[in-house]
């Protein structure tokens, strides 16, 4: 028998619903599902998304389609706050095993949506070193087996390209929410701390090892990026402070530069 794949019943059967849901619509098609993000890592807190990744062995059809959106919308209203924050892609296996090099779309459910959606969100290989080292099982072996190993330079060059893309489409107006805003300043954290020790790390330990090891001009906006992650989710409505905003732009200019220095070390050792 598996152990509970966290220590929260109701998201249990939450994710046994999920489960059960894509068996019924896929049958032996369905080679495993897995938990990945921070649920995964052990580093979750009440604003977390449940990221998952269902290993599929064949694309999906139009009738499975239409029947896992269906589910989707079934389990949206599942009486709990969990059900809202459901967020995943149904990858073939033979896709699992390839590092990603491809603009690969899969079919995705987004945190917060009941729309199925092709998207390359989880065609990473971000996503595969989270299930290698750390995903959880809910149905089927190991995702261990299932993925292609990331080597760590892949990884580092993987984050530091989406550093710069990110940095270059940042605005005033795009960080102007008090949940995009301090997401930023979090994500910005992780990918440095990536970019240093190898390997992907939680938000949480993003911002410990930012507080510890950045400018410490920075440390007091680190702080406070964390400290809204307390009930997060109705601040995606809410306006940033413009002090925090502007500060905000001038950590991600400090950290892209940053990121190019680790890179160059990481390259020259």
């Amino acid at each position: 028998m598996r152990a509970p794949p966290t220590p929260l019943p109701e998201l249990n059967e939450l994710l046994a619903a999920l489960v059960d849901g894509q068996r019924r619509v896929l049958g032996e098609g369905l080679i495993g599902t897995y938990l990945q993000g921070s649920f995964a890592a052990g580093d979750w807190d009440a604003s977390s998304d449940v990221d998952w990744v269902a290993a599929i062995a064949e694309p999906l059809t139009d009738a499975q389609v239409e029947a896992l959106q269906a589910l989707a919308v079934r389990l949206f209203a599942w009486p709990t706050p969990w059900a809202q924050h459901l967020e995943g892609s149904y990858i073939t296996v033979d896709a699992l095993r390839d590092l990603g090099d491809r603009p690969l779309q899969h079919w995705y459910l987004d945190n917060g949506s009941v729309r199925l959606e092709r998207s390359d969100h989880d065609n990473t290989r971000v996503v595969r070193w989270t299930l290698e080292h750390h995903g959880i099982a809910l149905h089927g072996p190991s995702a261990a087996t299932l993925v292609a190993p990331v080597p760590d330079a892949a990884l580092r060059e993987e984050v530091h390209a989406v550093f710069r893309d990110w940095a270059a489409d940042l605005t005033r107006e795009r960080i102007s929410t008090r949940w995009y805003q301090p997401f930023v300043v979090l994500s910005y954290c992780r990918m440095l701390h990536t970019l240093s020790e190898g390997g992907v790390f939680s938000k949480r330990a993003g911002a410990d090892w930012g507080r510890e090891h950045l400018d410490p001009r920075w440390h007091g906006l680190i702080s406070r990026a964390w400290a809204e992650r307390e009930d997060i989710w109705p601040k995606v409505f809410l306006a940033a402070d413009p002090e925090e905003v502007r500060a905000t732009l001038a950590f991600v200019e400090y950290a892209t530069a940053l990121a190019d220095r680790l890179m160059g070390q990481s390259a020259a050792t």
